[in-house]
């Protein structure tokens, strides 16, 4: 995929008539692109500026928004203790504001990928010169990345404008916010007119163009779509037709599952492309944002103890090992390098989180980069060739589980989930009904944790008293809150208190089940965009 690499940095400069805002956004250089697309290669160029825009060149346009979402949850705290916490603690802590620097970036810098896919979808139907395969491969992968990008603002903000040309600054000025039910129609629109047009997994692999979108990730995210919207039947269909396809399956060891050896792997659907390339900004720095502060790490995002205490409570030692680093660890997945464990004087100590500087004194062991695989002096830069996974086929298998279950299959469930509980040693799963639901939320949690699910699963699950397990999580009487400050006994977390204990009390369950729209955006759009309610 180096060339998605390449070319994306030149659609990137085609399209660099983007300002900070898509309502303000000026089209110029459209006679530039006039005269560009003439050919396939070039065509491909925008292609690949598409799948770009998935992260851009660093970690503060996308990949800060997923750090924060994970902050937000009961799996993470915000963790460095260092530096001022600004950029994340009105949303972390729950502060019902609307100036978060962190969403504003995501939010316009996603519907800057949206305008590449449009500029995709209003010029290459037009090319004479290529075939009618390529353009409609082409125009299927532009549809399923902006569904992509639709799908990320959705369940941040609920119902966004629906930006589906190439607006001129007048139209953009009218534009208002769509129904939820409106834009989730257009994502499924998007997908399902792409499906037909993609190709197999094994078909991107027999023509070396492994990371393009293919059938497998269009059905596992159409279905995930369906899924958030408790269309079960819907994502039954597309979630049987990726398990039945034989195009994918669960890596042996877990332990490969976020190693940078096993890109792209056979349980990977859709991945954000990465390259070690020192030429070029087309790695990934978020495993720098995530990593410790006594190892050239910024810490933000560190698991906690409560996530720990459901590892133990499961017996899940592997899943635990590869999710978490703790402070004085021996032992880190894929590390080989010895030294990273020891004093200068060759004392093992232990690998080195520092309580005063971390919350938890724990970071995440699934973004960790080993000693061996960083590139000298490039570490804290963009040349971390990990991938960055969006959807594998563990996930796949739990929402299946999670479907079938809600359809009254639960012997069908039970295979799904039991899979995912083999692959790391656990015992099968017997229960049905809600207990079977319960076991299903719960491997969800411990499958997938810092994956980017949690946040959107407790926002989506309805507890038995009628509420969104988020709001049974959080306010003064969450349980999140009453374990942090009342029952939890961690000895780092309960004494380094800068980061506040009681995070999560001020969690309002008619405003905080939605991120709030940027006020830059209400602004900049003269009110036509309304805010979210509460905020």
């Amino acid at each position: 995929m180096r060339n998605i690499y390449k070319y994306g940095i030149i659609a990137a400069v085609a399209l660099s008539g983007c300002t900070d805002d898509f309502l303000t956004e000026d089209v110029r250089g459209t006679q530039v692109l006039d005269n560009y697309f003439n050919d396939e290669k070039e065509c491909l160029a925008q292609v690949y500026g598409c799948y770009q825009s998935l992260a851009f060149d660093d970690w503060w346009q996308i990949y800060n928004t997923y750090i924060l979402a994970d902050m937000c949850t009961d799996d993470g705290w915000m963790n460095n203790t260092t530096q001022g916490q600004d950029g994340y603690n009105d949303l972390v802590l729950y502060q019902g504001k609307t100036t978060s620097g962190t969403l504003a970036n995501f939010w316009q810098y996603r519907y800057k990928g949206i305008h590449r896919c449009n500029t995709v979808l209003e010029y290459v139907p037009n090319v004479t010169s290529v075939s009618e395969d390529a353009k409609n491969r082409m125009i299927a992968e532009a549809k399923f990345l902006r569904a992509y990008q639709y799908f990320e603002l959705v369940r941040n903000f609920g119902g966004v404008p629906l930006v589906l040309t190439m607006a001129t600054p007048e139209e953009s000025k009218t534009m208002t916010r769509a129904s939820v039910a409106d834009t989730y129609a257009q994502i499924e629109k998007d997908y399902l007119e792409a499906i037909p047009y993609l190709p197999l997994r094994s078909e991107t692999i027999k023509n070396g163009e492994l990371g393009r979108a293919t059938k497998g990730a269009a059905m596992g995210l159409l279905a995930k779509a369906y899924l958030y919207q408790e269309k079960y039947t819907e994502a039954e269909k597309y979630l049987d037709e990726v398990i039945n396809s034989g195009e994918y399956d669960l890596l042996d060891d877990f332990k490969n599952v976020w190693n940078m050896d096993y890109n792209n792997s056979v349980e990977g659907l859709f991945e954000i492309q990465t390259s070690g390339d020192i030429s070029q900004p087309v790695g990934e720095r978020i495993s720098v944002v995530a990593g410790s502060r006594d190892d050239s790490g910024w810490s933000w995002g560190g698991p906690s103890s409560n996530l720990e205490l459901d590892y133990l409570a499961e017996g899940d030692d592997v899943r635990l090992f590869c999710t978490i680093i703790k402070h004085g660890a021996t032992a880190i997945p894929n590390e080989t390098d010895e030294k990273i464990f020891q004093d200068e004087e060759g004392n093992v100590i232990g690998y080195q989180i520092k309580p005063e500087k971390h919350k938890s004194a724990r970071i995440n062991a699934k973004l960790y980069i080993p000693q061996g695989k960083r590139i000298e002096g490039k570490y804290d830069d963009n040349h971390n060739a990990l991938n960055y996974r969006l959807l594998r086929y563990a996930d796949v298998l739990l929402m299946a589980a999670e479907v079938k279950n809600q359809l009254g299959k639960d012997g069908d469930a039970q295979i799904y989930l039991n899979k995912v509980r083999a692959r790391v040693g656990l015992p099968a799963e017997t229960v049905t009904g809600k207990d079977l639901r319960d076991a299903i939320r719960v491997e969800r949690r411990l499958e997938l944790a810092f994956e980017g699910n949690r946040l959107y699963d407790i926002r989506r699950w309805t507890d038995d008293n009628g509420k969104k397990m988020a709001c049974n999580l959080f306010g003064p009487n969450g349980s999140w809150v009453i374990y942090n400050t009342i029952l939890s006994t961690d000895p780092y977390e309960t004494t380094n208190l800068i980061e506040p204990q009681d995070e999560g009390k001020d969690f309002n369950e008619n405003r905080d089940l939605l991120f709030p729209i940027p006020n830059t955006e209400v602004v900049q759009s003269n009110g036509m965009i309304e805010q979210n309610p509460g905020y």
